[in-house]
């Protein structure tokens, strides 16, 4: 385990190092992962570049709230498939884990007609809305609430609450765990998206951090400043590892909560 995360850190490290470094310290022989001479001259060129800050908001706001989205409705849907047996509600859950074994390239060219159809191209509904929905939240939140004790929603029950109050005041604050699990990885899909940003955004000032970097690298510039390219990255890594350390604690309780019996 040593060793693995040595590996997993050393990357990271020379990204660090090396946006620190002049360009002419980043091609010496023989290389050295610690810069003679510390500089933030690439930070300052990539905020004077492009407009980094309202990429980095861009990628923020949608990541955020497709995040938010993704846990309402799979919480939801989670719970209806757990403990609401209506018709046709194991066929329907079927056809939601289905749908993850899809490929999401195949969903990108009729997801693009209906959104050009909403007139949404080019918006932060386009961005947004498509990652609200997704099988793999609501097969987590269907598992945690069908091992969720009855007893402590029949004691609810009995108190008068109904089941939205059952729901959010009982099953969904038992559900932390599920819930940072969930928020961890959708956070970090959206902010790292490319492909669908790419193709549904049009104007500069729609465009996230992904895509600004992809530019930044040289699709609109004659050569590609290795320097300013590995500061962008270390910008663009920062909120992806701020949101696993807040969540990790609970990301590990769930899993391990299988392994776990009373």
């Amino acid at each position: 385990m040593v060793l693995f995360a040595i590996s997993m850190f050393v990357p990271f490290f020379a990204m660090i190092s090396l946006s620190l470094s002049s360009n002419n310290e980043i091609f010496s022989y023989p290389p050295s992962l610690i810069p003679k001479i510390w500089t933030f001259k690439n930070y300052v060129n990539v905020f004077s570049s492009i407009p980094i800050a309202k990429y980095f908001f861009n990628s923020l706001f949608v990541a955020v709230i497709t995040t938010i989205g993704q846990i309402l409705f799979s919480s939801f849907a989670g719970y209806s498939f757990a403990r609401l047996k209506f018709k046709g509600s194991d066929f329907i859950f079927l056809v939601i884990l289905i749908t993850m074994m899809i490929p999401p390239q195949v969903n990108i060219i009729p997801l693009f007609f209906l959104m050009r159809e909403l007139h949404l191209i080019d918006t932060y509904q386009a961005l947004i809305i498509p990652g609200f929905f997704g099988g793999f939240g609501v097969f987590m939140f269907r598992q945690f609430f069908l091992h969720l004790p009855k007893e402590l929603e029949e004691s609810s029950i009995m108190d008068g609450c109904n089941i939205f109050e059952t729901f959010s005041k009982i099953a969904l604050p038992l559900a932390i765990p599920t819930i940072a699990t969930l928020a961890i990885f959708t956070f970090i899909s959206s902010w790292n998206s490319f492909m669908w940003p790419l193709i549904v955004t049009n104007s500069d000032g729609m465009r996230t951090l992904p895509i600004g970097l992809a530019v930044f690298k040289g699709s609109f510039r004659e050569i590609t400043i290795w320097g300013d390219l590995l500061a962008c990255a270390v910008i663009c890594s920062i909120p992806t590892i701020f949101v696993f350390l807040i969540g990790k604690k609970y990301f590990i309780n769930d899993l391990l909560q299988g392994s776990l019996k009373e």
